[in-house]
């Protein structure tokens, strides 16, 4: 086990606060509670030395790994079930993808076409993946692709099956990484996304990016923090703050399998596992659902020049996505259309939450998302869609009797 915390420590960090967190009943007014989780995250991620929070909260300091493994071996007792089953189905999904991800991952470290890394502000985490085309006679559309992982394990390695696909149709993708929790909350994640796009706006053309052509996109939870991002941008400009990028040079927002009302959604996630108390400190409290929830805050009739000021939306969920149910988008995308906004759902017939976003890119061949994706940009380029329409289609990474299996036993 101790080998295992060692080799894993971030996994078994969040079995430990799912496991714990229906045994407590603590609460905070102004974060809504879930100090026992976000204290079970600072033992796990504290730097080795650090005993700080042990010295104020026990009156004998105790190795941070001993308290971790002496609460885990308790909960596990009680939840271990329930959570050793999710954790073989994850494990297995994983396995079965493998092949996908080896590839995608050798394309990430090795790639002269992949610059990683670069630093976009001054914060933990604040750095971006360039993903650029191999052709580079003019330039660039560009996606700003914000990363999905529950607002707790989102990295922007994530986004390099999905930089790949597009930098090989000519556009170039800039995967913005943001501190995840604990080492931040919601208004951290939207400050540090909002900071990568400004860098984006303002650099981009040094990449052989395409200033004029920028376009935003979430997935999953990524898609929740770059809809606030965008919101926020917008309240400020229509409220003539200093701003250091404009919603203007934003051309669409791409929203993947991403939910917009967290008021709804705090129940769904309950039920799914990830518990009121954990969600409510990443939110900042429930005082603060209304702020973070971009279908309740364009109702507002004071936010009706900012409403104004969003690009083109474009939502993209499957049917079959039980993680965060299409419904979702659906409300949203009519929530715009009735205030005035520009917005359109795509829907995939019994697609799931990852079917979109992993296995129908591994499995090659016509992607449906990807070529929505692409008609979008390339619209008006009678060039380019000329070569999108006479591009080969894209090369299988897993055979289909793993992608099926890898289907069935997803733990999302």
């Amino acid at each position: 086990m101790r080998r295992m915390l060692k080799r894993d420590p971030f996994f078994f960090g969040i079995l430990v606060i799912q496991l714990t967190a229906p045994l407590t009943n603590y609460t905070n007014s102004s974060k809504g509670g879930g100090e026992l989780e976000a204290t079970l995250l600072f033992l796990l991620f504290q730097q080795p030395g650090d005993n700080t929070l042990l010295e104020t909260t026990s009156p004998t300091p105790l190795p941070r790994h001993f308290c971790l493994l002496a609460l885990l071996s308790f909960s596990c007792v009680i939840w271990g079930y329930r959570w050793i089953t999710r954790f073989l189905a994850l494990s297995c999904y994983a396995m079965l993808l493998m092949p996908g991800f080896i590839q995608v991952g050798y394309y990430y470290f090795f790639s002269s076409q992949v610059r990683r890394s670069i630093v976009y502000g001054d914060q933990p985490r604040n750095r971006l993946d360039l993903y650029l085309p191999k052709n580079t006679n003019r330039p660039k559309p560009v996606v700003a692709f914000v990363t999905g992982g529950a607002w707790i394990i989102g990295y922007k390695a994530w986004g390099s099956l999905l930089g790949k696909q597009l930098a090989e149709r000519d556009i170039i993708v800039a995967c913005i990484d943001y501190r995840n929790f604990p080492q931040g909350t919601i208004s951290d994640m939207v400050k540090d996304t909002s900071q990568g796009i400004s860098f984006i706006c303002n650099n981009i053309a040094e990449y052989g990016g395409d200033p004029d052509r920028i376009y935003l996109m979430g997935q999953s939870a990524g898609a929740h923090i770059a809809a606030c991002a965008l919101l926020e941008q917008a309240i400020k400009e229509a409220g003539g703050e200093r701003i250091s990028w404009s919603v203007s040079q934003i051309k669409a927002y791409f929203g993947l399998s991403g939910g917009y009302n967290l008021f709804d959604l705090i129940d769904h996630f309950h039920r799914r596992g990830l518990y009121r108390s954990i969600f409510l400190s990443i939110m900042e409290g429930e005082q603060y659902l209304r702020r973070v929830s971009p279908e309740v805050m364009v109702q507002d009739p004071n936010l009706k020049t900012a409403v104004s000021l969003l690009p083109r939306v474009i939502l993209f969920h499957g049917t079959a996505d039980y993680s965060i149910p299409s419904n979702f988008s659906k409300t949203f995308v009519e929530t715009l259309q009735i205030v005035g906004g520009q917005a359109e759902l795509i829907l995939y017939e019994g697609k799931t939450h990852t079917d979109l976003f992993l296995q129908d890119p591994m499995r090659g061949g016509k992607d449906e998302l990807l070529e929505n994706i692409i008609a979008v940009i390339h619209a008006g380029d009678a060039d380019t869609l000329a070569k999108d329409a006479a591009a080969p289609p894209s090369r299988r990474l897993v055979p289909e009797c793993m992608l099926q299996l890898a289907r069935r036993i997803s733990p999302f």
